[in-house]
């Protein structure tokens, strides 16, 4: 929210009091607490009718620093709170003070306050480098003329310094000069809002800033006073963290270790998902007639999806099939398992009038109330809409029965739609703000639904295709991009969107392949084939319209085999990047910077990405092919033709439907598994290793399928040959070394080097 006019004026009606100087420290032995004034006191008789303002530093975590800014502490606390479950992890912060200097000291993040200056909170990195600053006017508390009184901090930003994050958004990647408001909208994929608004940020100086408010917190990113980010919230306290790096790596392990790590999905979720699209006719035989194609066109397909229409119209969502389309669906959900195949089911948390489930919840009081009581209903999506009130602990274990009956009848997995049309003007069971549950209600419905899978399907086996999300949200995966057009414009929009999630602590990110929207003609559907089967997780997914490769051509056929064979040849490797995401927080697809933090040409890339840590790869966004590619330094390989090609450089390549720039890191060892058919191992069975050009010396381990680690190998380069060790395993493997020859065996193999 914007509260000046300009560098020099304040808004009209607006009025703001600004920290100014320390007129008293409290130092603990973690902690300190400062009062800052809001005006120059020269005499005592300043300290009258005037403000304070309380400023608590604290650590809740190793390399994590918290500032708690208050102006009147009385305020009734109502929540809900982000759940911090890594708060209180490592070593206690120290407080430090020498003269007039005051510092808390988290890891390698340090807080420095100087008493005898003007107010200003520095926070330096382990060498002593100042990360960021708020200085005059950094601190502040603002009354509108609406009488909201608002909290705000500023922090300022370095000559070319960028901001990534802040959720999936799909405006510019870089985030400088924008107005982010966090708060779950439902808008598609082109324009400024999001279903996924995580209110932290990361810079490519080597920091992150979490604000730990779950309602709106409004961001003005170097766009209200260009060298500042600007968070504000509507409230009489404001609490931030600062997060240590010093790589964006290390910010977002430190991020992820204090607010929830990813869940580790299951290996089969890694394959194709297959969707009966959204307002498209589908019976049984339909459904049969989509698996037996793919199977005949030779299209491994993991995971079969049911949307919306499973149910009856008007009565979602009353979780209970549609007798006149489905007559026998245990029976059909028994012969799609005997193919092999995964069910996904839609589901949302909206209760429509019709359905026998709304009179359930107005008696068991499940349902969210207005203020006099009444249920709050409304006729947009479903006519007389209810909401089921998560916040109720009754009402979770209601919806949780509900749900159980479909996993008893054969469904695996959930698509949690929605979660974002959560109203204000409501009253919930826990007493919570309804502005602050507006945010955070999602967080609560995906946890629901997740819980409920853990504990029937077992520990590592619980996954979502959720649209909605907040900070936290990460530990419930898999996350899609929601609404986008069937569009080259929208292709390129989602993957802004997924690098940003990326950059907010998300490890698993998917979205409608081909676009939900509209029809895409041959030639994007193709394109997007691609991209979406080297994304974390891969979906064939529209609205009005089926997505089976078929209906856009053999060559879309050929094309949608082609890599989703590909995908399950690269599992042990994707898998790997997995429970890296998983054990780290570092995400499956990573933005340039992620790898590159110290090239520049890597800050600003939106267009590409590393698929786990040595693949790189740019999706194509035109139908003809051409598409532009950075290459960082090194000798890099193309994986499908073996080119190789050195950086630093640009390269402007055109591809065919069946390629894109796909190239493999320098000094990578990549596994790639036999079985082409299943994306579920295990995938030491003729385990193929493939070295890269310039290995030196490297280890890799090749988890199973649960996730355990099965394999270790390491390589080694010696003078003419390569030599592969494994340990873990007897069974035989193969090594492939880029330009050279290969070799095959059990404990030890070499590779001789031409």
């Amino acid at each position: 929210m914007k509260f000046t006019d300009g560098f020099w004026l304040m808004r009209e009606g607006v009025h703001a009091s600004y920290a100014t100087e320390v007129r008293d420290l409290q130092p603990g032995d973690d902690r300190f607490t400062a009062y800052a004034s809001v005006r120059r006191v020269r005499s005592r008789g300043d300290t009258l009718n005037s403000a304070l303002i309380t400023v608590e530093c604290f650590s809740p975590a190793e390399g994590v620093i918290g500032v708690r800014v208050t102006h009147h502490a009385g305020r009734t606390h109502r929540g809900p709170d982000f759940a911090l479950p890594g708060a209180g992890a490592g070593p206690a912060a120290e407080v430090h003070t020498d003269g007039s200097v005051t510092e808390l000291r988290s890891g390698p993040l340090t807080l420095r306050l100087d008493t005898a200056a003007p107010w200003a909170l520095e926070f330096l990195d382990a060498g002593g480098r100042r990360l960021t600053r708020s200085g005059t006017k950094g601190t502040a508390f603002v009354n509108t003329p609406d009488g909201a009184h608002h909290m705000a901090a500023r922090l300022a930003l370095g000559v070319g310094e960028n901001v990534y994050g802040l959720g999936e958004r799909f405006t510019p990647f870089v985030k400088n000069g924008q107005s982010v408001d966090i708060w779950q909208e439902d808008g598609g994929t082109s324009s400024e809002q999001a279903y996924k608004n995580v209110p932290f940020y990361l810079s490519s100086r080597g920091y992150g800033v979490f604000v730990n408010h779950p309602g709106r917190v409004s961001f003005e990113v170097g766009s209200e006073a260009v060298g500042q980010v600007q968070f504000s919230v509507e409230d009489q306290s404001l609490e931030y963290y600062v997060v240590a790096g010093p790589t964006p790596k290390d910010v977002l392990t430190r991020y992820t270790a204090l607010t929830g790590r990813p869940a580790l999905p299951p290996a089969w979720s890694f394959g194709l998902w297959l969707s009966t699209s959204f307002t498209t006719p589908y019976d049984e035989e339909t459904v049969a007639s989509f698996v037996d194609g793919m199977a005949e066109r030779e299209i491994p397909l993991s995971v079969f999806h049911f949307d919306c229409f499973w149910m009856r119209d008007y009565q979602w969502s009353d979780l209970e099939w549609d007798p006149k389309t489905f007559p026998d669906p245990a029976g059909m959900l028994a012969r799609l398992k005997e193919r092999g195949l995964r069910v996904s089911m839609w589901i949302n948390p909206y209760i429509a009038q019709k359905s026998p489930l709304f009179a359930e919840g107005v008696a068991g009081g499940y349902l969210a109330r207005r203020p006099n009581g009444d249920v709050w209903q409304w006729d947009m999506w479903q006519p007389g809409m209810a909401l089921v009130d998560f916040t109720n602990p009754a009402a979770r274990t209601w919806f949780q029965s509900r749900l159980k009956v479909l996993l008893d009848q054969g469904a695996d997995c959930f698509k949690t739609d929605f979660g974002e049309r959560i109203p204000t003007d409501v009253v919930w069971h826990d007493g919570s703000d309804p502005e602050r549950m507006h945010n955070y209600y999602t967080q609560l419905y995906n946890a629901t639904v997740f819980e409920l899978l853990e504990k029937e399907r077992g520990a590592g086996q619980a996954v979502l295709f959720a649209r909605s999300a907040t900070a936290g949200g990460q530990q419930f995966p898999v996350h899609w991009g929601g609404d986008c057009w069937a569009s080259f414009d929208a292709m390129a929009e989602s993957l802004r969107g997924g690098l940003s999630l990326s950059l907010s602590g998300f490890g698993f990110w998917s979205h409608d392949i081909g676009g939900f929207e509209g029809t895409p003609d041959p030639a994007l559907f193709k394109r997007w084939l691609a991209f979406g089967l080297l994304s974390s997780h891969s979906r064939l997914h529209g609205s009005d319209s089926y997505r089976v490769p078929w209906e856009f051509g053999d060559e879309a056929v050929a094309v949608a085999r082609q890599f989703t064979e590909l995908k399950h040849r690269l599992m042990p490797y994707l898998y790997g990047a997995a429970v890296e995401a998983h054990r780290t927080g570092v995400p499956v697809m990573r933005p340039m910077l992620l790898e590159f933090p110290d090239d520049p040409a890597c800050r600003t890339l939106d267009r590409q990405y590393l698929l786990g840590p040595d693949l790189l790869v740019a999706p194509v966004l035109s139908a003809e092919g051409e598409v532009e590619v950075y290459l960082p330094e090194g000798e890099w390989t193309h994986l499908l033709t073996g080119e190789r090609v050195s950086g630093p450089a640009w390269r402007r390549e055109v591809h065919g439907f069946d390629s894109l720039p796909l190239y493999v890191r320098p000094g990578a060892v990549i596994p790639l598994a036999a079985d082409v058919r299943s994306p579920e191992g295990p995938w030491t069975d003729g385990l193929t290793l493939l070295v890269a050009p310039g290995t030196a010396r490297r280890t890799i381990t090749v988890p199973g399928p649960d996730g355990s680690t099965a394999t270790t190998l390491r390589v080694v380069r010696e003078p003419g040959a390569l030599r592969v060790t494994a340990a873990g395993t007897e069974r035989p493997f193969r090594v492939k070394a880029v330009g050279h020859g290969g070799a095959r065996g059990t404990g030890e193999v070499t590779v001789p080097l031409r």
